[in-house]
């Protein structure tokens, strides 16, 4: 049975190991390297699905921990799954569960079988294993689904942590064993906290499994961002060059940037959004604090660069104003404007890629963050 699943790769950087691609589903092409918004509970907040198209998103996530808790997974199945229930029709990729499961760590319990755990939405004991992970994002019904692994905070020791990625690499065995559905691409997840050895031992034990794509996780959870790159530099090109690789929680420039040059082709956080409902706009780099008074009388765009429905027509007088007066439309097109942008910023690097000229194009972007004097 041919997959329906594919990752070509289109160009190569002749400097690093960026690369431009082609990553094949059942609902369409994904260009990368490429940034996916987050739609934990199935909507992309604030944003319809219409609005999101015009952001140049193609593929989105859902999470299975949350869907799971609210509306249940057979209700989504009910309706047609993900794509017909969200009113999507593009990728869609689904979160196993196990970073939520990480960030419950007072309310949890870990063992070889699974995670067990207290709902905070109704105080009923929940198990999840590899199996209903997969279950669950069977039913679910989403192009990608992430095997079910074990996510430590930062720092942890390397005892505890060497625990931890041979648990994943045998979760890892069963959630290929639940599997039902060959219309939906298993991504394996490579962790290893902040230790390379176990990092570089990890993606090896992963690409045994010959599986659709890969990713790194267990990054993001406090670690420096020059180790984040480190991680990402040393673990990166161990993955099979012919599959896509998927950063997960990574979303700002500079780490962008930088894994695209170790060959990292998807991104997704939820900086876009969150910065949006506090009021804060991503400008050529910056972060602007559209509350600050210095808008208030600032009619011009938001940015005159970008294309979104925001910039073309609203300005940041206007956007001081909704802020202020507590309209949640200053959500809406703040989000809208801050997904374009980092959209827009892949796109950018997909193109220079495509034209070989990555490094000095984003060379500000790949150097080290400065520190502070």
């Amino acid at each position: 049975m041919t997959s329906p699943f594919s990752f070509c790769c289109q160009a190569q950087c002749s400097h690093t190991r960026a690369r431009a691609g082609i990553f094949t589903t059942p609902h369409g092409p994904v260009k990368t390297p490429r940034f996916m918004p987050v739609g934990t509970l199935a909507n992309i907040k604030t944003v319809t699905p219409a609005q999101l198209k015009m952001t140049g998103a193609e593929m989105v996530l859902a999470n299975t921990y949350h869907l799971h808790l609210q509306p249940g997974e057979d209700i989504v199945a009910e309706a047609g799954g993900l794509h017909r229930f969200m009113a999507w029709d593009g990728p869609i990729l689904t979160d196993s569960g196990g970073f939520q499961v990480f960030s419950l760590s007072q309310i949890r319990t870990i063992t070889e079988t699974g995670v067990t755990f207290q709902s905070p939405r109704d105080g009923r004991m929940i198990q999840l294993t590899p199996e209903t992970s997969i279950q669950i994002q069977n039913r679910l019904g989403a192009d990608v689904i992430m095997a079910f692994d074990e996510c430590l905070p930062y720092p942890s020791a390397y005892e505890v942590t060497a625990a931890a990625t041979h648990r994943t690499h045998r979760w890892l065995q069963r959630c290929v064993e639940a599997n039902q559905r060959p219309d939906q691409a298993l991504f394996g997840i490579v962790q290893g906290g902040i230790y390379l050895d176990l990092r570089q031992q990890a993606a090896a034990a992963l690409s045994e499994f010959n599986l659709p794509g890969y990713a790194i996780g267990g990054v993001s959870v406090g670690e420096p961002p020059d180790l984040i790159a480190k991680i990402v530099q040393v673990t990166t090109p161990l993955l099979p060059a012919d599959k896509p690789r998927y950063l997960m929680g990574v979303g700002t420039y500079r780490e962008m940037a930088q894994a695209i040059a170790a060959g990292i082709d998807l991104f997704d956080c939820v900086i876009p959004t969150r910065l949006a409902r506090h009021g804060s706009a991503l400008v050529a780099g910056e972060r602007w604090n559209l509350k600050n008074a210095r808008f208030r009388r600032d009619h011009a765009a938001l940015d005159d660069a970008c294309p979104c429905y925001t910039c073309r027509y609203f300005s940041r007088a206007y956007l001081c104003h909704l802020i202020h007066a507590q309209e949640l439309l200053a959500f809406t097109l703040l989000s809208i404007h801050n997904i374009t942008e980092l959209v827009r910023f892949t796109q950018r690097i997909r193109e220079s890629i495509l034209a070989n000229t990555f490094v000095a194009d984003f060379a500000a972007w790949l150097r080290s963050e400065p520190t502070a004097q």
